[in-house]
């Protein structure tokens, strides 16, 4: 089974317990159980939104059954949720924990794709999260060059033409405000950053939601 059906019947597990209740908080302090049955408590925790109890169980299972060949999907599974619930940074955390402990070069053309998404998603104001669009550029185009051939290869060229609109427009900002407070010297130095852009002004027209905008509406 390929990752990505391994990922889908993991979230039809978490499903199937959509209508089992909840039990009492007794349960996160559960322990020497089968590995399965840590995997149902994750499952159903966020079948349920329950991400924190999810996150509680999965450390029971890393703890108990580091070996499991149910760690994996797990993993995926607690990725995705996060993913969902715009908490980008855990959902990239258990990316990292998959990649490390399962990270072949077929799953990780998938999971490296994954961590991309989750870093543009997850920048939220451009003016704070400089750094964070600059990293995502670097990641992009290592991938675009480390897997030319990829299913989601026309997703990240989309991702990197985002961000660098983004950086286009941040520093045509941040160059405006310099002319309007009568910094001409300082507006230049943004200005020219922007020189040899892989787009240009024409090119953009900034979007309502935000520079940033939403490649995943």
């Amino acid at each position: 089974m390929n990752l990505k059906k391994s990922v889908l019947v993991g979230m039809s597990v978490a499903m199937s317990f959509l209508f089992v209740g909840c039990g009492d908080e007794k349960e996160v302090a559960e322990f020497n159980k089968p590995a399965l049955y840590w995997y149902q408590q994750i499952a159903n925790s966020i079948s349920h939104g329950n991400l924190d109890k999810a996150d509680s169980y999965y450390i029971s299972l890393k703890s108990e059954h580091m070996r499991s060949p149910l760690m994996p999907t797990s993993l995926m599974m607690l990725a995705h949720a996060h993913m969902n619930a715009e908490e980008y940074l855990l959902a990239n955390y258990y990316l990292d924990e998959y990649n490390k402990r399962f990270g072949e070069y077929e799953s990780r053309e998938y999971t490296d794709f994954m961590k991309l998404k989750a870093s543009f998603m997850g920048v939220k104001d451009v003016y704070k999260d400089q750094k964070l669009i600059i990293d995502s550029i670097s990641t992009a185009k290592v991938y675009i060059n480390r897997y030319p051939g990829s299913p989601y290869a026309p997703l990240v060229n989309t991702i990197l033409i985002r961000l660098h609109m983004s950086q286009y427009l941040l520093n045509e900002n941040i160059a405006a405000l310099y002319d309007r407070t009568g910094k001409p010297d300082a507006a230049k130095i943004y200005r020219d950053k922007n020189k040899g852009s892989v787009v240009e002004m024409a090119d953009i027209t900034p979007p309502e939601k935000g520079i940033i905008g939403y490649v995943f509406d």
